[in-house]
């Protein structure tokens, strides 16, 4: 299936960041707010009549309670707060100013380039611009990281804000330009010589940018709680390949702490990963030599580092804007435990595919226990959500993914209780299912279906809603549910005949092609019902054009989805519940509708009339609610 989609940039992706809330739950009133304006001083006491010329400044005044208001301007920084908050009442606030548009960018502007020939122009850099860190010098690396065949650094150079690609050789820089521009760097001891193509213009005369600084917002030392980052424009960050067995430094991240906020943000240009909720960094980095039983210790080694409910994670990701980044948009191991990603716009993630590697996706999580996924729009991602290892209790529901490369989810070795529901998974491939123990419950799935057992992995499964290991055990295969989803033009269910475990599956929909597994009695299989499935965008969001029919849900033995009905997870001999405890009641739908307590229609919508259908599914809220052609 094909997507004709016109995306009228910014303003669709402003309309994308939804309706989450803007701060905390209960903010307390600030202690002190200290003010930044790019025509501060930072021997100026914060004030609003003298504000501070840096964030950098505020962050090392700013205690627990108060707040940083960043003013109109552009920062040339890395912020590494020395602190953090006391609790979800009592933390520090960094936030741009209401109205105000504040951009902080790990780049510095660089002029004087001179042509080299062609489109190729030079600059010669001193050594003291990078500091400490050359990131012209830095060679992306780490576990399950492939270069194929060739160098990559973590600098990176702009022409008015689009990255250009790093060249393989000089060789490459000084021929013709192709399609995609290209940079390539040397390093002496004291200076940078940096070539690039800028195609019929000349650099001098526009905005000419490089990869300078590490990170945007990042804390130097793990342990930084209670920080909230609001509203900013934060670009261009010489990150690292960020895999789950080293320190994961993002563009923004959290660094093995507790309790942040990340909220209302335009996140982008990350050599390697835009938001990191990872874990810390120790001497045994990169160092798995890409084995499962590598990671098993690097689990053992977290719990000895504080890895619990009462440490770590309890993060908010959410009504942020995050592209061009080509290792992942959201990546977190281990420290995302107890978190929500809500509502955040993710597209655009690895690109260019200049190197490749197994921790590459719109979200890459290890060990989302208990953690939400919700309400996310991914698209034009090398794969949309990977769930690796441990989602145990984990929630993925009301997202839209299109136009991925790879897998809309991917579950990779998770032994459950998980739960996908009122999901749009819309590209060619649905999901790939290298678990057990999921429950897959009203999504709509358009891409093929691929289960697959793991039998030569040991992974773990633990104690309810804890971080605690219980044992580990295998991927045999099965042990999952599927009611009520609606699947198109693909293999269906049908690859669970042969499934090890055994399987549950109820009221799904079958059309166009779809075929039912043998372990569904009476599925409803109408293989020639075409539901003429459309994606359209304009600047108000992104609309769905579906054919459905009320006999969908006429006369079916469908149920609503419980925790009774789900039962208990095989393997960990767990309940499908809430992260509280309570049990689970899929009662609404996508837009939030109550769905039928006696017969709830297949798939993500309650719409039981049937019809034609025009569906405004994002940004979703009161404007969302289906119409319905007579």
């Amino acid at each position: 299936m094909r997507f004709l989609l016109a995306f009228a940039g910014f303003a669709l992706l402003v309309a994308g960041m939804g309706n989450v809330a803007h701060s905390a739950e209960h903010p307390a009133p600030a202690q002190i707010e200290y003010h930044v304006s790019v025509r501060g001083n930072d021997a100026n006491d914060g004030s609003s009549e003298r504000p501070l010329r840096t964030i950098s400044a505020a962050a090392q005044l700013a205690q627990p309670g108060d707040v940083v208001t960043v003013h109109e301007g552009v920062y040339r920084e890395s912020i590494s707060p020395p602190r953090g908050g006391e609790s979800d009442a009592k933390r520090i606030v960094y936030q741009a100013a209401a109205g105000e548009t504040v951009e902080i960018k790990g780049s510095e502007i660089v002029t004087g380039w001179e042509k080299a020939g062609g489109d190729t122009w030079t600059v010669t850099v001193p050594n003291s611009l990078f500091g400490g860190y050359n990131p012209y010098q830095d060679l992306i690396h780490g576990d399950w990281f492939n270069p194929l065949g060739r160098q990559h650094h973590t600098g990176a150079v702009y022409l008015n804000g689009d990255w250009l690609m790093e060249a393989a050789s000089l060789y490459d820089v000084l021929k013709p330009t192709g399609t995609m521009p290209r940079w390539f760097a040397e390093v002496g001891d004291t200076e940078t010589v940096i070539w690039a193509q800028f195609k019929g213009v000349d650099p001098n005369k526009e905005l000419v940018e490089i990869n300078v600084r590490r990170t945007v917002f990042y804390p130097e030392e793990p342990g930084m709680n209670f920080i909230t980052v609001r509203g900013f424009i934060m670009r261009q960050a010489a990150t690292q390949w960020a895999p789950p067995t080293a320190e994961q430094v993002g563009l923004i991240g959290t660094h093995w702490s507790k309790g942040w906020i990340i909220e209302n943000n335009v996140i982008s240009h990350s050599k390697c990963t835009g938001s990191a909720l990872g874990k810390y960094g120790d001497q045994w980095d990169n160092t798995s030599e890409d084995t499962a039983e590598g990671y098993v210790l690097t689990i053992q080694r977290a719990t000895e580092n504080g890895w619990s409910r009462e440490n770590i994670g309890g993060h908010i990701v959410r009504n942020n804007m995050i592209s061009h980044c080509e290792q992942a948009g959201v990546v977190g191991s281990l420290g995302a435990v107890f978190s929500a990603i809500t509502g955040n716009t993710i597209h655009d993630i690895h690109v260019q595919r200049l190197f490749t590697g197994a921790e590459m996706a719109g979200i890459k999580i290890h060990a989302a226990i208990d953690t939400e996924i919700s309400r996310n729009h991914i698209y034009r991602t090398v794969r949309g959500i990977w769930l690796d290892w441990m989602n145990q209790g984990a929630r993925v529901t009301g997202n839209l993914l299109h136009e991925n490369a790879s897998e809309d989810l991917f579950v990779e070795v998770n032994h459950g209780p998980f739960l996908v529901d009122n999901n749009l998974f819309l590209s060619e491939r649905s999901l790939l299912d290298m678990s057990e123990g999921g429950a897959y419950v009203h999504n709509l799935m358009t891409g093929k279906v691929a289960p697959r057992p793991e039998l030569s992995r040991e992974t773990p499964f633990h104690k309810a809603h804890s971080t605690e290991v219980a044992g580990l055990r295998s991927i045999e295969g099965g042990d999952d549910r599927f009611f009520n989803n609606i699947f198109v033009n693909t293999s269906g269910l049908a690859e669970y005949d042969g499934a090890a475990l055994p399987v549950q599956m109820a009221g799904n929909v079958f059309l166009n092609g779809a075929m039912p597994s043998k372990h569904e009695q009476d599925a409803l299989v109408l293989q020639d019902f075409d539901p003429a499935i459309r994606l359209a965008a304009d600047a108000d969001g992104v609309t769905l054009h579906i054919a459905m029919d009320s006999a969908w849900g006429a006369g079916k033995k469908s149920k609503l989805v419980t925790s009774e009905l789900l039962g208990r997870a095989k393997i960990p001999d767990l309940l499908y519940v809430n992260p509280d405890d309570t049990p689970l009641r899929i009662d609404t739908d996508y837009f939030g509708e109550s769905r039928s307590e006696s017969s709830p229609f297949p798939g993500p919508f309650e719409l039981p009339n049937g019809g034609e259908q025009t569906l405004k599914v994002w940004p979703v809220g009161e404007a969302s609610r289906a119409e319905t052609a007579p």
